[in-house]
This record gives C-alpha cells, structure tokens and sequence, in this order.
C-alpha cells in the first residue's frame, strides 16, 4: 500500500532536518577545538547565539553542497581524477568560507586551511547521517530505487509492465588463483576464514571451479579473450611488433585500444557487454557502453570520454573524497610499515618496494577500488543487465610481497567486504542480480631471475650473442595494471618502453634495440622483453619472424645458451623443416607440429595442456623469434620471474595458470562432467550462455567473411562452451588483422583434474573438489 504524499513529505523533511542538525552539532564541536575557527563574536555571545550562527552557517553551506557542488564537478569532470580528488578538498572549503561569510554581523570566522578541514569532516557526517536514515527508512529507500529504475526506462522507452530478467554482476578478483581463494574460505581454530562473504556464498547458492589459462596468464590475454571472445595474437602482457616496429604492453591506453579493435574484429561482434552493459576498472570495454577506469579509451581526450564519468559520480559526494584520501595516506603508511618489517625480518625472496610503489599500491587497493564498487553499486541500483568490473587490489600486492603473504590476507578480507557491500545492494535492487566471481588469471611464487642467478635474462641472451653486457642493470618499475591506471587517472602521457639511449625502459633485464621509438643502437642487437617468469627475445633487423636456423647461423651459442641455463624451462622457436619446435636442457627437443620428442619433453613438467597452450602460441603472428619460459620447481610451485616481482604471472607453471570461477548453482555448469574449462575465449563463451539462460542480452553478430553467416552453436556445445570461434569479416577490421582459419584452442578430456596447493605456512593440503546445496535463487 502506498503511503500518502504527506507522509513522503514528511519523512523528507524529517531527514533533511536531522542531517541539519548533525551539521550543526559537528560545526559547534570543530569551532571548540579549532583556534582559527570561531562561530561568536569579539565581546563573546551567549551558548543559544552561537548555537544559532552555527545553525546558519551549517544550513547555508548544505545547501551549497546541494545545489552548487554537482554543478562544480561536471564542470571539473575533464581535468586528471586525482587532481580532481585532491580539488575536492579546496572547493569544499571554499564554499565553507562563502556559507560562513553569509552569517548575520560577522560572527563567523575561519582560516582558509582550517575551512578546508571543517568541510571535510561536517561532509562527512552529513553524508554519514543521511545514509543511515535512509537506509533505516525501506519506504523512501524503495522508492529511490523506483526512481532510478523509472527513469531507466524512459530512457530506453521500455513500458515497465513486465517484471525485468535477472541482471549479472561479473566481479573479476585480479590474480587470485584458485589455491588462493581456497586457502582464503577456509576457517580454522585460531581464525576464522578470511573471506567469509564468498564462504557463505559457497556454501549456500554458488558453487567453485578452477580454469586453465592460455600460455600467457596475465590480465591482458585472459581478460581480452573473456569480454571479447578473442585474444589471438597476443603472445605475452608485451611484445615487439616487427611490422609497426612498436612494443605493445597489454596496460598501455594505446595499445589497449588496439588489441580491443583487433579482438572485435576476429570475434565477429563488440563483446561481451554490448547490450546494456557496464565495465569498470577493466582493460577493455567489452562492448559496454557505460564505462569509468577502462584503459582502452582513457587516452581519449574530450567530454565524449566517458570512462572518467564513474569519477564524476564518486566526487559528487565531498564525504567520498574525505574518505578515500584518509583511506590512501593509511594504505601509503601501512606499505611502508609491512616493507620495513620484511627488510628487519630479512625475509627471502623481497624485493625493493620503494620510491612510488607504495602510492600505486594505495591507488590500486583504495582509490581504484572505490570507484570502481561506488560504479557497481550505482549500476545496479539502476538496474543495469549486465556488468563486469575488476578489482586489482590483490594482484598489485601479490607482485611484491608474495601469494601467500600477511599482507595479501589483508587485502583479500577487505576485497570480501566489498562483495558484500555489492551483494547488500544487489539484494535490494529493483531486479535480481546473479553475482559471478572470476578470475583471470593466479600468481606463483619465486626469487626473481636476477635475485637467485645474479644476472637479467638481457645479459644471458647478450653473452648468447657474444654481445658486451652492460653494467646499468635494467629495473621493471613497481606496478603492473595500477601503474598504467594511475598515469591515465593523472592525463599523464604514456611512458615508452624504450628510452632514450635506445634502451626497452620498464622491463627487467631489456637489451639495447634498434629501430623502436628513436632507439639508437645497432640493429643487431636483440630486443628483450618480460613478462612475468615468461621472456620475449626479438631482432629488430630482420623481417619476419627468425627461424631456429637463422638463429643458429647468426648466434650459433645462444639457443643452447639459453636451454642449457639452470633457471629457464624452455624454448620455443620455428624451425624452417618442423615447424614449432620445443627445446630443452641437454638437447632435448619437442617437435610440437609432428609430435616427434628426442630426449625427455620439456613441457612435461609443467603439467597437462601444457603442450596445447605453447602449440597454440606458436603459430601467432606476434609470436617473437624466441619464447623463454622460465624453470619451475613442481614441488614447491615456484618459477623464477624475470622482472622485479616475487609473485609473477605471464607463463607457464605452478598456480598463476588456474584461475577460479564461481557462479549461481541454478545456472548450468561451465562444462560437462569430466571436462576441464580451458582458455579465456571459451570462458567468454561461458559467460555468454549465462547471460542467455537469464534472458538477458543476445551478443549481436557480424557476418563472417568466409560464409556470411553467423556461428550458432549446438547444444552440446552450448552446454560445455566448446566451439569453434567466430571468424571476423575482414572489411570490418583494421587492416593489419590476419584472421586465423582455426584458433587451436585446445578440447580437455578425461577425469577432472583435482587441484592441490600449499596452506598459508607451507605444509600441503588436501585435493580439493567444491561440493555445495543448490539453495534456490531469490524470488520477489
């Protein structure tokens, strides 16, 4: 039954007046304890006068947050989201210093730095008061999302008179392996589980799988193939180009925009969120049309950018700024504090964590993570179909203070806090949502390359080459995925790989190149690239992609170089008579097109798919003339990064290649009994059917250009995801796209693997397989 509009009325008022009055109490306290900041006259007033010119001033500066501050804001929506954040602080104390300027005779009187102070914590209580009334209140709850939702429909001329499918909430935990996430659920006598929200979801209404990646385990190959479709020709998280002569980094805005409009092209359609869709703190659009924090188009300049809106719609609120900027300087404190307890401590491996890391950690675990759940929440407060956000936080600590560490516990409890915050919303939205957890990709431990052997894998492919080693050892900057978000988030131009005396700049142990980005030295020197405990070795001078024979003719020493080293696993090269072929310590040799082994297999111990997954990768266009994949110890789950990380992703080896999905139990299983999902494309292809079983978005395809017709699966692979993928239309994509006839993506068959990994202390635990009661989705 609807109450009366006096009644709506009423309660309005009720509110407005409490939060006036709250104002009012927080102005009184400020003015007692501030010495620049008084609410009285010279000759002093009496308690029921300075009661009400604080009164007066907390009345006029609400209602100039009302009424002038959004206003302010949109006009500010163009200038870098930091700067933004930070000029938050000075036009709320600015328009403290006008609201206290408008009270009678004078009385009111502030410092400018102390107004910035006041503003910030009266915002903050306002807001604090206003949430929790309106929260308390159902009826004027209910009723705000009624608003949003009418005003949804009009906007897309829906009638409203049928009940709206369920929606889907994609939240991907960047970098937490399946091990991890299991060793996160798990409660034991001492503690309890340090996820508990995602606990209780498994135990209740979602079940938990592990999926393999392709080769290259890292944000930009899994999280293209899963909100595209597609992520052929993207052999590592960066690769040198010999055709455009560029370096391509997964987390440039740049290249980001490429590999998107490449991705579109191959799979025949926009992605996965083109119908109604939002992405937020992803590398790529997916197809959606409402974005914030995407890098693909934040190198756009103007007001049509609008991945910048989602600040717009954090900042709105001054009481956000107050928060996150407390939040921040805590996150920046608390690095510094757990680094200097690791250097005391001695702890191995470590590396340095010094210099800016610890305010890109703080962007990465505070800042981006607060925009980015403020977006969710609003999208499904509006009731949007179908949204998938990333959430980095953990993957940037993992880097440098380990999988396992203290502190990734912590930031893995405070990333359950925020599902459960989304899931609090989403339990009140105007539809249901379905939450879906991923992720793209885990993490394995290791002492770096440069840390146990005492030199960069440049210096071991220039002694291959019998080239002079330099002594100015390369450095990868802290920060992956936040780094490039953070400069974006600044306008800051983007950072080359090579500098200036014609060095890759940003990757560890980066040889000399010619012919990249003004690059002055010889042409016959290599390019070496990482990623990870994955290396990428280019000649720069020669077109095309080099064959094991060119290779050996020019730097007879260098294959064996490299495959006879401790620290590295394999080699993949082409060979002009057998095709991709696979090399190892003591000449062993993998011949992957014939299938012929000599010696024991260097994939072998890197488990099953391994073969497939490198089988895959070789016949890529960008495929560099050498691939290196570091050593992997199997009984200790390490590999040996060749960048400055402890915790590294990008190849083969150990947990960064068994990501998690988790999903509602009333949705059909990613795969049939006794398969593995293998490969982000075919986790697209998941998702997708997923999004059909809740009536939801039909991902509208393109022609392709062999048949002009559309790809329609069977049904049985519409069960298991399996398929073929779609081929793009030529015309439609730029011209440099070569669309492969098949992808080679591999079909896993037989007894489902069972997944172990090691408890927080080390000591092994039990083969794991997700058992949960189907609970029944909520119904209205």
């Amino acid at each position: 039954m609807q109450k009366p509009r006096w009644k709506t009325v009423g309660g309005a008022l009720l509110r407005v007046t409490a939060v006036w009055a709250v104002s009012t109490l927080t102005m009184l306290a400020l003015a007692g304890i501030l010495p620049d900041f008084r609410l009285k006259s010279d000759g002093g007033d009496s308690a029921t006068r300075i009661a009400i010119t604080a009164a007066i001033g907390a009345g006029a500066f609400g209602v100039l947050s009302a009424l002038v501050w959004p206003l302010l804001v949109r006009a500010l929506l163009l200038m870098p989201a930091l700067v933004l954040g930070l000029l938050v602080f000075v036009l709320n104390g600015s328009m403290l210093l006008i609201a206290i300027s408008l009270i009678p005779d004078g009385r009111g009187t502030v410092e400018p730095e102390t107004a910035v102070v006041v503003a910030a914590v009266m915002s903050a209580a306002s807001s604090a008061t206003s949430t929790f009334l309106t929260v308390r209140d159902d009826g004027a709850y209910r009723r705000r999302l009624a608003r949003l939702a009418g005003r949804r429909r009009r906007r897309l001329g829906e009638d409203g008179g049928s009940e709206a499918p369920p929606g889907t909430v994609f939240l991907q935990l960047d970098g937490v392996g399946h091990a991890v996430l299991r060793e996160a659920l798990r409660e034991r006598e001492s503690r309890p589980a340090v996820m508990p929200t995602v606990a209780r979801l498994i135990r209740s209404t979602h079940k938990v799988t592990p999926w393999r990646t392709d080769w290259s385990s890292q944000t930009g190959a899994s999280q293209l193939g899963i909100l595209h479709g597609s992520n052929e020709d993207v052999p590592a998280f960066r690769w040198y180009e010999k055709k455009s002569g560029e370096v391509m980094v997964s987390n440039r805005p740049t290249s980001a925009a490429v590999l998107q409009r490449r991705a579109a092209a191959r799979a025949g359609h926009d992605g996965l969120l083109t119908v109604d869709g939002a992405s937020r703190g992803n590398l790529f659009t997916g197809g959606a049309d409402q974005l914030a924090l995407v890098l693909s188009v934040a190198a756009r300049r103007g007001p049509h950018n609008r991945s910048r809106s989602g600040y717009f719609a954090y900042f709105a609120d001054p009481a956000n700024a107050t928060r996150t900027a407390v939040s921040f300087l805590a996150e920046v404190v608390r690095e510094i504090c757990q680094s200097t307890r690791a250097k005391l401590r001695r702890e191995t491996p470590r590396v340095k964590r010094g210099g800016l890391y610890p305010f890109i950690r703080a962007f990465a675990t505070v800042v981006e993570r607060d925009v980015v759940v403020t977006a969710v929440m609003g999208d499904i407060l509006s009731g949007r179909t179908a949204i998938y956000a990333d959430l980095v936080a953990y993957d940037e600590v993992a880097h440098h203070s380990g999988p396992r560490s203290r502190d990734v516990r912590q930031v893995l409890a405070r990333l359950d806090r925020s599902i459960a915050l989304i899931a609090k919303v989403a339990d009140r939205a105007p539809r249901d949502y379905r939450i879906v957890l991923l992720s793209d990709h885990g993490q394995s431990p290791g002492e770096t390359f440069a840390g146990a052997y005492g030199l960069t894998l440049e210096d071991l492919v220039r002694v291959g080459c019998g080239l002079p080693v330099s002594r100015k050892a390369g450095r990868t900057p802290s920060g992956a995925e936040a780094r490039e978000a953070g400069r974006a988030a600044l306008h800051r131009p983007e950072k080359p790989e090579v500098d200036g005396d014609g060095r890759c700049a940003g990757v560890g142990g980066v040889g000399d190149t010619a012919g990249v980005a003004g690059g002055a030295a010889p042409a016959s020197d290599p390019i070496v690239l990482a990623s990870g405990n994955l290396g990428l070795v280019s000649f720069p001078d020669v077109p095309g992609r080099m064959s094991r024979e060119q290779i050996d003719a020019r730097h007879p020493a260098l294959l064996r170089t490299l495959a006879d080293h401790p620290g590295v696993g394999f080699l993949l090269v082409r060979s002009e008579a057998h095709g991709a072929v696979v090399l190892g310590a003591e000449g062993a040799e993998h011949r992957l097109d014939t299938g012929e082994v000599f010696g024991a297999s260097p994939l072998t111990v890197f488990g099953p798919g391994a073969e497939a997954a490198v089988r895959r990768t070789a016949h890529f266009r960008n495929t560099p003339d050498i691939m290196v994949n570091s050593a992997y110890d199997p009984a200790r789950g390490t590999v040996h990064a060749f960048e400055e990380q402890i915790g590294s992703h990008g190849g083969l080896g150990g947990e960064q290649g068994h990501p998690f999905l988790l999903w509602p139990a009333e949705l059909t299983p990613p795969v049939a009994a006794g398969e593995e999902l293998v490969g982000a494309e075919r986790v697209h292809r998941v998702l997708r059917r997923w999004l059909d079983e809740a009536d939801g978005p039909q991902v509208p395809e393109k022609e392709t250009a062999a048949t002009g017709e559309t790809y329609a699966p069977t049904a049985a692979e519409a069960l298991t995801g399996a398929g073929p993928a779609v081929q793009a239309p030529a015309a439609q994509g730029p011209t440099e796209v070569e669309v492969p006839v098949d992808t080679g993506l591999p079909r896993a068959s037989g007894a489902p693997r069972t997944v172990q990994d090691s408890r927080w202390d080390g000591a092994p635990a039990a083969p794991f397989t997700a058992v949960s009661p189907v609970v029944p989705n909520k119904t209205r």
